[in-house]
């Protein structure tokens, strides 16, 4: 994500698959601080780092089998305010699992 994309997209996965989700360093001067997952049961978020320039890196881990949908919500907040933060940028991973024919 750059910083002039929507703070909201979408996209649809095949069971299983892996995301490389990349948030370039922001430009309000708030920083990423954390991702969370409305449903982990269909998509978890793993290995959540941010490098000293300000981007965040995570990978989002889909259901194996079954078909879903998760909110993927990432947070930030100005460095120097305590907190969480809150919403800054939605990530809507649909899971469709594949048709079978016959």
């Amino acid at each position: 994500m750059s910083p002039d994309d929507p703070v909201r997209q979408r996209m649809c996965v095949r069971p299983g698959t892996v995301v490389s989700l990349v948030l370039r360093p922001r430009t309000d001067g708030r920083r990423w601080t954390a991702v969370r997952s409305s449903a982990p049961v269909f998509v978890v978020p793993s290995g959540w780092q941010v490098a000293a320039d300000g981007t965040a890196r995570a990978s989002l881990r889909c259901a194996g089998t079954r078909g879903g949908a998760a909110d993927i919500t990432v947070l930030a907040k100005e460095p120097d305010l305590a907190g969480v933060g809150r919403a800054a940028f939605t990530l809507q991973v649909n899971v469709v699992p594949h048709t079978t024919a016959g």
